[in-house]
C-alpha cells in the first residue's frame, strides 16, 4: 500500500469501528496488537491508539513503548490512549469524581489545535470511561474540555500528537468522521485515494506477480467473500484458477443447482461436487456444536483434497478470508477464544502441501461487497446474506439428520423467499431459520401435535462483530409463521430471536 494509518488495538470494543471510520475516508489502515506492532516502514503515515477495557493505573494494564513512535509520526491517542500518554510523560491519571459514560458536550479551548479544524464548540461527543486525566503530561496543552472534564483533549507542543478522552470513531460523536478526517487528511496528509477500483488495480498485479503462471484453486461456496476473491483471481490468472464448488447438504434449498448456474455466464471454471451423503455420515450420532463444526471441516477438506488432486500440478489454495477473521486471530490476548473451528484462518493440514493466496484479508464485509460490485459480479450474489461455513449444520441443533435437515430447508426457504417478496431481504444483513432440539404440544384440527420449534433469527450489522435484532412487522411474522406451520410437515411452533450481539451470537451454535 502506498499509505497507510497504523491502529494499535488496547483491547477496545471499538477499535474496528476506528478502522472502518478511517477506512469511510478512503485511506488504508490496518488494527495491530499493542504487543506486536510491526516497525513503522515509510508507507505509514500516521499512528492511533486505542481506547481499552483497563485502566492505565492497573497493574496489568497494557504497556507499549511509545519511543520510536511519539514525536516521529503523526499520533491520534483516544481514551485509554490519550490516559497512557498522560501517565507516562509525567503527567497523573486518577478516577474520576465525576464519571463520564454517554453523551457530552465538547467545548473547544483551542481554535488553532488542526484536529479541531471546523469543529463547532458544544459538539456532541461519546465518553466511556472511568478515570480522568488531572495533571496533563510534559508539554501538554488543552485544546477541549467538557462540563465534567478539564483535559477532554490536549495537543503536545512542538509535536503532531493529540490526544481526546472521547470516541471520535463512535456514531454518538457528531463530529467524529470530521476529526478523523482532519487528522488523517491534514495533518497525517493522506490523499483519501483507496478507492474500490484502486484496490482491485493493486490487487490484480500484486496477485499477477505474486502467481506468475502457477495454478490455484479456490473453494466457491456461492457467497459474497469467495466469489469476490474468485473474480479478482480470474482477472489476475485466467485459465489457471479452478474452483470447486462442494454441496455438503448443509446448504439452503436448491441452492447447489442455483449458485452453479449463477456462476454459468461469468467465465469462472467451476467444478460441482455432490457430497451430501459425506458429511451427513461424518456428523452421525454427534449432537456438540464444535465437534460437528470439526466434522464438517475434516470432510470439506477430505473432499476438497480429492477434487484437487484431479488437477494436475496446483501450487497455491485460495480462501476469502476477510480482516474481521485476521483481526480476530492476533487479538490482544491471542488467538480468539471464540474462533470457531470451521475457520478460514489456519487450519490447512500438512499433507495439503499448498501456498496460501488470501485477496480479500484486508477488506471488511462492506468493502468486498464495493469491490464486489466494482468487478461487475450480478447483485444477486452481492446482495445474499453471510452464511456460516458448516451451513445449516450448525441451525439444526443438536445431531443432524436427513429428516431434521429437509424441515429445516423448506422453513428457512418460506423465510427467506417472504423476506425477498416483501421487500425486507436488503434491509436485514442476515436471516437465519434454526431448528431447534424440542418438542412441543400444538393442536392442529382437532388432533394434538407434539412437534418441533422454529427460531428465526434476522439481525443488522456493517461486519458481523456486533449486531441488533431487526423490527421485523408483526404482520409479516404472523404470515411468515402461519406458512411454515401449515406448509413444513414436523413444525408446530415458530419464535423470534429478539437478542442482540453482544451477549448473544448471530448464529446459535
Amino acid at each position: 500500500m502506498a499509505e497507510k494509518i497504523l491502529i494499535v488495538d488496547f483491547g477496545s470494543q471499538f477499535t474496528q469501528l476506528i478502522g472502518r471510520r478511517i477506512r469511510e475516508l478512503n485511506v488504508y489502515c490496518e488494527i495491530v496488537p499493542f504487543n506486536k506492532i510491526p516497525a513503522p516502514d515509510k508507507s505509514v503515515k500516521g499512528i492511533i491508539l486505542s481506547g481499552s477495557p483497563f485502566s492505565v493505573r492497573d497493574e496489568n494494564a497494557p504497556k507499549i513503548d511509545l519511543s520510536d513512535i511519539k514525536g516521529k509520526y503523526p499520533l491520534l491517542a483516544i481514551c485509554y490512549g490519550a490516559q497512557y500518554l498522560a501517565k507516562h510523560y509525567n503527567g497523573s491519571v486518577n478516577a474520576s469524581v465525576s464519571r463520564e459514560y454517554g453523551r457530552a458536550m465538547l467545548k473547544i479551548e483551542d481554535s488553532t489545535c488542526p484536529l479541531f479544524r471546523g469543529i463547532p464548540s458544544n459538539t456532541q461527543v461519546w465518553m466511556s470511561h472511568g478515570d480522568t486525566i488531572t495533571n496533563l503530561p510534559a508539554g501538554g496543552s488543552v485544546t477541549a474540555s467538557t462540563e465534567d472534564i478539564s483535559n477532554a483533549a490536549f495537543r503536545i507542543a512542538g509535536e503532531e500528537t493529540y490526544a481526546v478522552q472521547f470516541h471520535p470513531e463512535v456514531y454518538h460523536t457528531q463530529m467524529g468522521s470530521e476529526i478523523l478526517k482532519n487528522f488523517t487528511m491534514e495533518i497525517c496528509g493522506c490523499t483519501g485515494d483507496w478507492t474500490a477500483d484502486s484496490f482491485i488495480g493493486t490487487t490484480v498485479k500484486e496477485l499477477k506477480d505474486k502467481i506468475g503462471n502457477d495454478k490455484v484453486i479456490l473453494g466457491l461456496s456461492g457467497g459474497v467473500d469467495s466469489t469476490v476473491a474468485g473474480v479478482l483471481l480470474h482477472r489476475a490468472i485466467g485459465k489457471n484458477l479452478y474452483c470447486i464448488f462442494v454441496d455438503n447438504g448443509l446448504l439452503r434449498k436448491d441452492e447447489f443447482e442455483t449458485v452453479l448456474l449463477s456462476y454459468k455466464d461469468m467465465g469462472l471454471n467451476v467444478i460441482g461436487v455432490e457430497a451430501g451423503d459425506r458429511f451427513l455420515d461424518a456428523m452421525s450420532g454427534i449432537s456438540d456444536p464444535e465437534l460437528k463444526r470439526k466434522a464438517i471441516g475434516k470432510t470439506f477438506i477430505d473432499v476438497f483434497d480429492t477434487e484437487s488432486h484431479k488437477i494436475e500440478n496446483v501450487s497455491w489454495l485460495a480462501q476469502g478470508t476477510i480482516y474481521p477473521d485476521v483481526i480476530e486471530s492476533v487479538s490482544v490476548n491471542g488467538p480468539s477464544a471464540t474462533i470457531k473451528s470451521h475457520h478460514n484462518v489456519g487450519g490447512l493440514p500438512d499433507y495439503m502441501k499448498l501456498k496460501i493466496v488470501e485477496p480479500l484479508r484486508s477488506l471488511f464485509k462492506d468493502e468486498v461487497r464495493r469491490v464486489g460490485r466494482a468487478l461487475g459480479i450480478k447483485d444477486e450474489l452481492i446482495s445474499r446474506h453471510p452464511f456460516p461455513g458448516p451451513g445449516l449444520g450448525i441451525r439444526v441443533l443438536g445431531e443432524v439428520s436427513r429428516e431434521k435437515l429437509s424441515i429445516l430447508k423448506d422453513a428457512d426457504a418460506i423465510f427467506i423467499r417472504s423476506l425477498k417478496e416483501s421487500g425486507l431481504y436488503n434491509e436485514v444483513w442476515q436471516a437465519a431459520t434454526i431448528l431447534l432440539p424440542i418438542k412441543s404440544v400444538g393442536v392442529m384440527g382437532d388432533e394434538r401435535t407434539y412437534e418441533y420449534t422454529i427460531a428465526l433469527r434476522a439481525v443488522t450489522s456493517t461486519d458481523g462483530m456486533t449486531a441488533d435484532w431487526v423490527h421485523l412487522p408483526y404482520e409479516f411474522l404472523a404470515k411468515v409463521s402461519n406458512d411454515i406451520i401449515n406448509k413444513v410437515k414436523g413444525v408446530n411452533r415458530v419464535v423470534y430471536d429478539i437478542s442482540s450481539k453482544p451477549p448473544a451470537t448471530i448464529e446459535w451454535e
